[in-house]
């Protein structure tokens, strides 16, 4: 793409060592777009066609994604008084096994920043389904084709098989509202963005059954773990 370029300091906010933004003109005039991509990573492409201006191209380098705090923090524990049956085959367990019978135990997802939490203090919850269920849910909040521009509200529920109780997945735009049945009712929503949701839920998915094959080794050649990890990858 050819046509002028000029560096410019860093955002406003961010020091010296989140980088800075390259612009490069280009004569073609169109009408007015924008595209926004590699959002996670350590730059940001934008590409903005002005009906002016022509082509621009604005790249801004950001700090590494390590150095980048979520407020997203999902996890779980397992409990001593609902173990798993002695004699479990790991290896030939079936999917309702896995989701329903074994594993037990207490999840949070938590708004670190705000310092508050969705919990269960049950025991009894299978914490396999929980993830599988999150990482299923956050999908099926993300049909609307407009994607984080749809003001559609999409929502889901995650049952608890022992319990009526239900943990409630509201999203409009980019932003996903949290909230239980056991909630106060004075007591607001927490609120991530999707994609943050997305990411974290295979994340903790992954952690969880790596931590669960170091407890069971045969659990790391059961086919319906495969299917699962396959399904839900970890996203950059």
């Amino acid at each position: 793409m050819g046509g002028p370029c000029w560096r410019l300091p860093p955002p406003r906010g961010m020091g010296a060592g989140a980088g800075a933004v390259s612009v490069l003109r280009n004569p073609v005039k169109g009408m007015v777009t924008g595209v926004v991509t590699d959002v996670m990573t350590s730059m940001v492409t934008s590409e903005v066609r002005g009906r002016r201006e022509g082509w621009l191209r604005l790249t801004l380098d950001l700090p590494d994604r390590d150095t980048i705090s979520y407020v997203l923090d999902i996890g779980y524990a397992l409990s001593n008084r609902f173990p798993d049956p002695p004699q479990t085959d790991y290896r030939r367990a079936d999917v309702h096994a896995l989701r329903h019978d074994l594993f037990c135990g207490d999840v949070y997802l938590a708004d670190t920043k705000a310092d508050r939490e969705v919990a269960t203090a049950w025991g009894w919850v299978p914490v396999l389904d929980f993830a599988w269920a999150l990482c299923d849910i956050v999908e099926r909040i993300d049909q609307d084709p407009a994607g984080s521009r749809a003001a559609r509200p999409q929502r889901a529920e995650l049952d608890f098989t022992e319990s009526t109780d239900r943990m409630l997945f509201e999203r409009r735009f980019g932003w996903v509202d949290v909230e239980a049945d056991w909630m106060r009712r004075d007591e607001e929503a927490l609120t991530f963005s999707h994609s943050e949701l997305r990411r974290e839920a295979r994340d903790f998915l992954h952690d969880l059954i790596a931590d669960l094959v170091d407890l069971h080794e045969d659990l790391g050649e059961n086919p319906a773990i495969w299917t699962l990890q396959a399904r839900f990858p970890r996203v950059a």
